[in-house]
């Protein structure tokens, strides 16, 4: 029976269950937006990070003492690199680019994974780091992939 010719009042027929569509919400689509823009800033941020560890070996002082001991010049490297990678997802990502969304959730879980590492240089802003990785990590899982316009 096709869903012109059902009775009012009754629900529609039910998908068999590989078949459903998903339809994003605004919250995805705007977490996605944002999660790109986010991209973005964190990975222009890391590359400064990364330079200004690179270039001077003492900017930034140790916090007590911690497992993880990597020499600063080595992070700063970790985070130049990172930091490139997240700059060009978080383009690809504002572009609907349909690698851009797996290539952000794991640059940004490799992002979450170094400020963790990171967190006796500068704990504050590794915490605030890590808060957004996730939030990005949230919103490029959540969104549904559907061919469309470019987001921006």
């Amino acid at each position: 029976m096709s869903h012109a010719s059902q009775p009012a009042g009754t629900p529609p027929p039910r998908q068999a269950p590989g078949r459903q569509t998903q339809r994003n919400s605004g919250w995805a689509v705007g977490g996605v937006v944002f999660a790109g823009i986010l991209m973005l800033c964190n990975g222009v941020l890391a590359i400064l990070q990364g330079i200004s560890a690179i270039a001077k070996d003492d900017v930034y002082t140790r916090v007590g003492d911690y497992v993880y001991a990597i020499n600063l010049t080595g992070w700063g490297w970790i985070h130049l690199i990172v930091g490139i990678c997240l700059v060009i997802t978080g383009y690809g990502v504002l572009k609907n680019q349909p690698w851009a969304r797996w290539t952000g959730i794991f640059f940004a879980s490799i992002s979450l994974i170094a400020q963790f590492l990171f967190l006796p240089y500068l704990p504050v802003w590794a915490i605030i780091m890590i808060a957004i990785d996730v939030f990005i990590i949230w919103a490029l899982a959540s969104y549904h992939d559907e061919e469309g316009p470019d987001l921006l």
